[in-house]
Parts: C-alpha cells; sequence; structure tokens
C-alpha cells in the first residue's frame, strides 16, 4: 500500500496538473485511544487509525477544497478540489498561499511513551482516575472520558512550504457525585504532551470538590468581588474576547474592537499572549495549519491592544504578515482563525488571603450563550465559595454572574499563583474587583 505522505507529494503535481494556480496539500496520520466511564465502570475502549488529505486548489482567486481518506481517490479528490475553485467567483482580495520560510524551533510536543502506549494501559489510567474518585467517602463518579493520541502531520504547498512534524497528547475528565441531606456536583481534568498526569489525583479532586460543595448557602444579590479560576476565567474568555481579536470578525464587524487598536482595554498590569512556540503546549507546533512559522504574538501589552490574530488570507487584506494563527479540526476542514496557546500574564500574590469579602468561582455553565460582539455574558457559577477575612468560607448552593468581558478586564487587580494549562489557554485565578452577582 503506498504511504499517505508519499501521494501527499503526488497530490501536488495532480492538482496543477488539473489548473490550479496554487496549491495546499494537508496530510495528517496517527492513532488515537478514546475510553468512556459511566458511572464507575468503563463503558468503551476505543482504538483508532487516522489518515488522510485535504487538498486546497485555488484558481484565479477562488479556493476550491476536497478531502479524501481513501489514498485510491486521491487523484479525483485533486481534480475536484479545482473543479470546485472553478466554480466559484474569484476573490479580488486574495493574496496567495504562504510563502516557505524557516519553521519555528518548538520543544516538548512529543512524548514516545504515549505513541507507543497500548489500550491496557489506557484503561488502566482510567481506572486509576475512577479509584481516585472512589477514594473520597460519600463521593461516587458519573462519568469520565479518557484519550490519548499520536500523529504526524504534513503540509506542502507549491510555494515550497514542506513541513512534517509529529506530536502528543493525553488527557483525562470525570464528573462526582456527593450526597448526603444535599446533592452537589464536581468536575476535574488534566491535559499534557507527556505521560505525566497523575490520573488518581484528578480523580480525587473532583471528588473533594463536590464534597466541599455540599450544603451550600444563597449568596446574597449585589455588586462584589468576584474571583474566577482557571476553568471559569478560560471558558469566559474563549466565548467573549477570542472572537473579538480575530481578524477575519475585524474584517466583517464583528468585533467590538474594532479601530481600538493600541488603545487600553485593560487592567494595566495584565498582559495577554498568543504563543504558538510555548515548549509544551497544547496548541504549540512549528508551523501553523498554512505553514506560517508560530510566533509569540502580544495580543495585550500592559493593558494595551497591540495585535490582532490572522491567517495568510486576513493578513493579506491588510497586507501584512500572518501571525500564525491558521488551525484546523481536522484534514477534512479548511484552515480558520484560533489561537495556538493563549497565556494570561498579571503579577501574582494569595489573592484570597488579600480579599476580604468576595466569591470565588471553580467553574461556570452557560458562556457558549454570550454575545461575541459585545462581549456580555451572563453564567451560572458553579463550585463556588465565600470569601471571608482572606480565606474560603461557605460554599454557594446556586448564583449567576454576568457582566461584560471589557468591564471585566479592565477590573482585574490581582492574579493568583495557581496558574494552569486549561487546554491550550494558560492562566490564573484572576480577581475582578467589582462584578455584578445574583443569588
Amino acid at each position: 500500500m503506498t504511504d499517505i505522505f508519499e501521494l501527499a507529494y503526488k497530490a501536488l503535481g495532480y492538482t496543477e496538473e488539473a489548473g490550479a494556480d496554487e496549491m495546499e496539500i494537508f496530510c495528517i496520520k496517527g492513532r488515537s485511544v478514546m475510553i468512556d466511564v459511566q458511572r464507575d465502570e468503563i463503558d468503551l475502549a476505543k482504538e483508532s487509525l487516522l489518515s488522510g488529505i485535504g487538498i486546497r486548489a485555488i484558481v484565479n482567486g477562488a479556493v476550491g477544497f476536497s478531502s479524501t481518506n481513501d489514498a485510491s481517490q486521491v487523484k479525483e479528490a485533486c481534480i475536484l478540489a479545482v473543479k470546485s475553485a472553478r466554480v466559484r467567483n474569484g476573490d479580488p482580495q486574495w493574496s496567495g498561499l504562504p510563502q516557505k520560510q524557516k519553521p519555528a524551533a518548538v520543544i516538548g510536543i512529543f512524548d514516545k511513551k504515549i505513541e507507543e502506549i497500548d489500550i491496557e494501559a489506557c484503561i488502566d489510567y482510567t481506572a486509576q482516575m475512577v479509584e481516585g474518585a472512589k477514594s473520597i467517602p460519600s463521593v461516587t463518579p458519573t462519568s469520565g472520558h479518557f484519550s490519548c493520541g499520536s500523529s504526524t502531520q504534513l503540509i506542502l504547498n507549491s510555494h515550497g512550504v514542506e513541513v512534517k512534524g509529529s506530536e502528543t497528547s493525553i488527557q483525562g475528565s470525570i464528573d462526582t457525585t456527593a450526597k448526603n441531606s444535599d446533592i452537589s456536583t464536581a468536575s476535574e481534568f488534566d491535559m499534557s504532551r507527556k505521560l505525566d498526569i497523575d490520573f488518581y489525583d484528578v480523580g480525587k479532586k473532583a471528588s473533594l470538590l463536590a464534597l466541599r460543595s455540599l450544603n451550600g448557602v444563597r449568596a446574597e444579590t449585589g455588586d462584589t468581588t468576584v474571583l474566577l479560576e482557571p476553568m471559569a476565567f478560560a471558558d469566559i474568555l474563549e466565548n467573549t474576547l477570542l472572537p473579538s481579536i480575530n481578524a477575519d470578525n475585524v474584517q466583517k464587524g464583528r468585533s467590538s474592537l474594532i479601530g481600538r487598536m493600541n488603545s487600553k482595554i485593560a487592567a494595566g498590569e495584565l498582559s495577554i499572549i498568543d504563543d504558538g512556540t510555548l515548549p509544551e503546549g497544547i496548541g504549540t507546533a512549528s508551523t501553523d495549519d498554512e505553514g506560517t512559522p508560530s510566533k509569540r504574538i502580544e495580543i495585550v501589552k500592559n493593558g494595551t491592544l497591540r495585535s490582532f490574530l490572522y491567517d495568510c488570507y486576513t493578513a493579506g487584506k491588510e497586507k501584512r504578515e500572518s501571525t500564525g494563527n491558521a488551525i484546523r479540526s481536522s484534514f477534512t476542514s479548511t484552515p480558520s482563525i484560533g489561537t495556538r496557546n493563549l497565556v494570561i500574564d498579571h503579577p501574582s500574590f494569595d489573592i484570597i488571603a488579600e480579599t476580604r469579602k468576595g466569591v470565588i468561582v471553580n467553574t461556570v455553565i452557560g458562556a457558549h450563550t454570550a454575545n461575541p460582539i459585545s462581549g456580555d455574558f451572563s453564567v451560572e457559577a458553579r463550585n463556588s465559595f465565600m470569601i471571608r477575612d482572606g480565606e474560603t468560607a461557605s460554599p454557594i448552593k446556586s448564583m449567576m454572574i454576568s457582566g461584560n468581558i471589557f468591564d471585566v478586564l479592565q477590573g482585574i487587580d490581582g492574579a493568583g499563583k495557581d496558574v494552569r494549562k486549561v487546554g491550550n489557554m494558560i492562566t490564573p485565578t484572576v480577581r475582578i474587583s467589582k462584578m455584578r452577582v445574583v443569588g
């Protein structure tokens, strides 16, 4: 059988022969293991192999796309991509695919142990997570998920881009429920490029949080100091700020940051960086998914907006360089703009000890309902606690928090030392001096 990467090189020729002015081949092959947990038992364990090619063909500024996971259909897919381009109107703002550049040097994104892991070991790690959850009396796991994978991708284009790289990842998550006269739930997860996760600890932390959240009290409605832990803050950012810094949204008038470049949009000590070269980062690679070298981009520096995020197309419309933020969900999709590793940077201290009165929120529900243009949001706060005189006090039974992401960014007056990776977002707990709380 012909190797899929060998076919990728041939696909460049097939697409040119079919009449493309420019062409790009995105090829990937890999392996993954996924395990589902229902209650305290493993429900499903599945190993999968991935292999496929995506072809972008450009004819007179029009972009056509096709993909296949069938090696025998690669030539037909290339022809189809060209035909797809021919039936579209040319885009006068198309400025071309990326030119060949030296890829960035990156470290810590591939672990041979994950590449070679067998399904039995994966089941054992999942069982450790369940046992960790069961180690806390009166708490039971309700569901969970484990996954790991390794892949190698190859990006080729007609301008000489030729980038090949391998990566691995592993993650586990679990939901738990605690019961006495009351009921509370909690969840925990971890994700890494290396086989370095303590899965027992993931399960134990979820159960401890569920237990701590029992017998909650009612929060008072009003404006108060709110501490957003990493998972809560990351969820809100993803659904409010990130759409506003996407250059495609800015160019289409769908961002409240239009015309705000070099103006103050956040607290003076807050910086937000997107770094595609971050060691061991979940979004780290030598290039983005178009072959543009990965970079470290200062989006916000000391409270001031410095950059939006661009792929090759949106950068070309402004006659500037791509920031290396083209990403793909798979070989079956064309690139879109996304963050690589979003880092929240703010001077840190023990913010709970330095908070006289307020609330601290572990996670939120409903962030996806936020307005991505205005940045307004209203979410349910979960696993929240009162803060009294510098200490975490009573759990809160039910609470909503609402606001606008730009008011939140302006109102950040502190950050904790508990920096953690929430997927490809790296953030500490942040303290907002005043937010609306509805008890």
